[in-house]
């Protein structure tokens, strides 16, 4: 290990910007390897949210660079979201390759937006630049961070829209805009005419990425040209993918390694472990998965970049390429392949009654014999809350017993698993759905039923109707779990997940229009009969 010293320098970008970062060296007159993290928190705080202080890793023998991204930190220029930081990226990689002692070779590590800006930096091709670690990322920014199934993702997008705007309310020095957006930051102002869009960023943050997000709430240019997956092609470096299960971008993250694996020449490894956004620990929500899920990811890039950038040996970055902690059983698993595309269905079945007894509906493995109707009446004055899983804040496991309870909610339960049941990939929503409003929301929830009574969710998704197209079919949350023997899967279906999706009024405007006076009780009808099944689809 080496003692480390820290200086702060600073690049002039080609448009005569300075980028300012923080540079910690080890303590010696040898040459080492490069590690970059460009972020735009501010470079002191160095994500060490999730990773190990710069110092740690510099004392393993790199020169690490946090760097802060433009107009962010200590930066000059004007921050604009992803715009900048390929051109930005490459001059910085460019830059870095000629420090004196360095071995003019570069790695990327970050999560989050510092995972984006490897992606972008990789993007333009610096020679410098070997292997990048993106960590909880978007593929397609519109399906994978903004919206989900064309549900605009209220709590995450506007909780991080206030922070990056007091952030810069505090860079210009605008007192009461800061002060405004700290507290709006502790308590989400989901009370104004239109909830999907408060008006304090209207006033505190004119400038904010948020307008642009909420008024784009389809698929179009703006969103391709900021997404990762434009870039793709022009991508080939060795990846260490990193997710959680219960990270709202875990969507990007396994479509960006799936991607890179069908198209790279180099290795592309892949961890997913039981966390959320933040932290990467043992516990999470209300579930204790053990010291065996406290993250290594710290050593594991250690590992990575010692291979890459310094040409060691290092065997488990191959016979280990995937490491999937298992929920459940609390082990990590090292499958070959992501999934096996195994699957197996249960179908709904009930006497009309899922919303009002939990011994009404059920999950039966067989496609019943005669016609099943079950209706669930959506009220915008008492929308059912969000609890957990992965879009929510704070985001896991949590018990739902009583919030299956509700009215609102159909709930449909398995006998109990004569086995243990294995999960790995992707749940599939199969419903036939109607409503008597042009617009509605669906909200899915798959839990683990135990004897003791409590209900714990592993995989949730959610989707936006405005045209419906039966079935309606759609993707959840990525999962691996061991459900146990003795308990029960359930399914949890409602017509609202508020604050982490934002409220359907019914009317069939864009979330930014959609006002809460106009908000409508909107009726849904579920069935299932032998030709129509309604049904969730497990991957084994």
């Amino acid at each position: 290990m080496y003692q480390v010293k820290q200086e702060t320098v600073s690049l002039i970008t080609k448009d005569g910007i300075r980028l300012d970062a923080d540079i910690y060296r080890p303590d010696s007159i040898e040459s080492f390897p490069i590690l970059l993290m460009r972020q735009p928190y501010g470079k002191k705080i160095a994500s060490t949210v999730v990773y190990a202080h710069p110092i740690w890793y510099a004392s393993h023998g790199y020169i690490v660079v946090i760097q802060d991204v433009r107009g962010r930190g200590g930066s000059q220029g004007d921050f604009n979201l992803f715009t900048n930081e390929i051109e930005d990226g490459f001059d910085t990689i460019n830059w870095l390759s000629q420090l004196p002692r360095s071995t003019g070779k570069v790695g990327m590590y970050g999560f989050s937006y510092q995972g984006m800006t490897q992606l972008s930096a990789a993007s333009a091709k610096p020679k410098a630049l070997k292997t990048i670690c993106p960590a909880m990322i978007a593929y397609d920014l519109y399906h994978d961070w903004g919206y989900e199934n064309g549900a605009f993702c209220l709590q995450t997008n506007l909780g991080w829209a206030i922070q990056i705007a007091a952030e810069t309310a505090r860079l210009t020095g605008n007192t009461l805009s800061f002060q405004q957006l700290y507290q709006a930051s502790r308590n989400l102002p989901l009370y104004d005419p239109i909830p999907a869009y408060p008006n304090i960023l209207k006033e505190a943050a004119p400038d904010s990425f948020y307008h642009d997000w909420i008024n784009h709430a389809k698929p179009d240019d703006y969103w391709d040209r900021l997404s990762p997956k434009s870039l793709i092609e022009k991508l080939d470096l060795p990846m260490l993918h990193i997710g959680g299960w219960f990270d709202p971008y875990l969507r990007g993250t396994v479509n960006l390694y799936h991607g890179m694996k069908q198209k790279s020449s180099y290795a592309q490894n892949l961890i997913i472990g039981p966390w959320g956004h933040l932290p990467w620990g043992e516990k999470l929500g209300s579930q204790n998965y053990t010291k065996v899920a406290a993250s290594f990811i710290d050593q594991y890039q250690i590992d990575w970049f010692d291979h890459y950038l310094k040409g060691k040996e290092v065997e488990h970055l191959y016979s280990q390429p995937i490491s999937l902690f298992e929920m459940g059983s609390n082990q990590w698993k090292h499958p070959q392949n992501w999934s096996s595309n195994q699957e197996k269905s249960y179908y709904i079945f009930s006497q009309g009654l899922a919303n009002v007894r939990e011994d009404n509906g059920q999950l039966v493995e067989k496609i019943p014999d005669h016609n099943i109707y079950d209706f669930i009446i959506h009220d915008p004055w008492r929308p059912v809350p969000s609890l957990g899983g992965h879009a929510s804040i704070p985001s896991g496991s949590f018990d739902r017993s009583q919030l299956d309870t509700r009215f609102d909610i159909l709930t449909y339960t398995s006998k109990k698993l004569v086995q243990d049941l294995s999960l790995s990939g992707v749940p599939f929503a199969q419903l036939y759905c109607t409503s008597d409003a042009v617009s509605f929301d669906i909200c899915v929830v798959l839990s683990e039923v135990f004897p003791d009574g409590k209900v714990y969710n592993f995989s949730q998704g959610y989707i936006r109707i405005n045209d419906a197209q039966l079935p309606i079919q759609f993707p959840l949350q990525p999962t691996c779990i061991k459900l146990k023997k003795g308990n029960c899967i359930r399914l949890s279906i409602s017509g609202a997940c508020f604050p982490a999706y934002a409220l359907n009024t019914g009317t069939g405007k864009l979330p930014h229009e959609e006002k809460l006076i106009d908000a409508k009780v909107i009726t849904l009808k579920i069935w299932s009969q032998p030709d129509q099944v309604s049904k969730i689809i497990l991957p084994l």
